[in-house]
């Protein structure tokens, strides 16, 4: 039987291709569809708006963090495919006990690649997954954005204040804008007005995910750091790692003209 290791190093058995996928990770999700699986992706989270149209027509399971477990057995998958820092670690260790459990863990972008290709091999579609990491690569290593010297806050959160810093895929997303993250911190930090002046960033950056900061928040944030350059940014482009990959280039391309104007 083919044994598959995820990016844990935890091994899974699959007897046959799998044909009933729940996905409880929105950029794993959209990736599926884009790899040309349809009927087989049988549940989904209520996060997992893309492909739109996908979304209206899948079944839902749940936040990614608050998993609807007995719909997911109810709807008896022969594989869940999910994320170490997305989803619960208790919620996965509930449903490994019944069905294979596919963790994938990224902090980069070498890291994403290698999550689109070991998931082509789970479900089958080795070579189109091959072909999008490469293209994703080709786009990448075609950005030639060169480094500023500018530090870069990128918030994800208010009340508190949270963001992304060291040891993130949107901190490696950051450095391939050209830009240095100006919290030297692990993970997802907890920051104040206090916290965010002693920092000093030269740039602003507000996701629209996971919350949704809008232009009124800037206002907010101009009143703590009026040097700044504050400015609102796609949050799924930073921070999904699958298929939406290939939007990247173009939107950094044009966020850094902005930025440097």
């Amino acid at each position: 039987m083919p044994v598959f290791e995820d990016q844990l190093g935890r091994m899974i058995i699959l007897p046959s291709i799998p044909k009933r996928i729940i996905s409880v990770v929105p950029s794993q999700t959209e990736l599926l569809f884009y790899l040309g699986l349809n009927e087989e992706v049988v549940g989904i989270t209520k996060f997992c708006i893309h492909p739109k149209d996908k979304f209206k027509l899948s079944t839902k399971v749940g936040g990614t963090k608050q998993l609807d477990i007995a719909g997911i057995i109810a709807l008896q998958p022969d594989l869940i495919i999910a994320n170490k820092e997305e989803n619960e670690r208790g919620q996965l260790e509930e449903l490994m006990k019944l069905f294979p459990v596919w963790i994938s863990d990224i902090y980069n972008l070498d890291g994403a690649a290698d999550m689109i290709n070991r998931v082509g091999a789970l479900v089958g579609k080795p070579i189109e997954a091959l072909e999008l990491s490469n293209a994703i690569k080709q786009l990448f290593a075609s950005l030639f954005i060169k480094p500023s010297g500018l530090k870069a806050a990128y918030f994800i959160w208010r009340k508190p204040y949270m963001v992304a810093a060291k040891n993130t895929f949107i901190d490696d997303m950051l450095q391939k804008c050209g830009l240095i993250n100006a919290f030297d911190l692990p993970r997802y930090p907890e920051i104040d007005a206090a916290m965010l002046i002693e920092a000093r960033p030269d740039i602003i950056l507000l996701s629209s995910e996971p919350y949704p900061f809008k232009q009124k928040h800037i206002e907010e944030l101009r009143a703590i750091m009026p040097s700044a350059i504050i400015k609102l940014v796609d949050g799924e482009i930073f921070s999904w790692y699958g298929s939406r990959l290939l939007m990247v280039h173009g939107y950094f391309k044009s966020l850094i003209k902005e930025l440097m104007h």
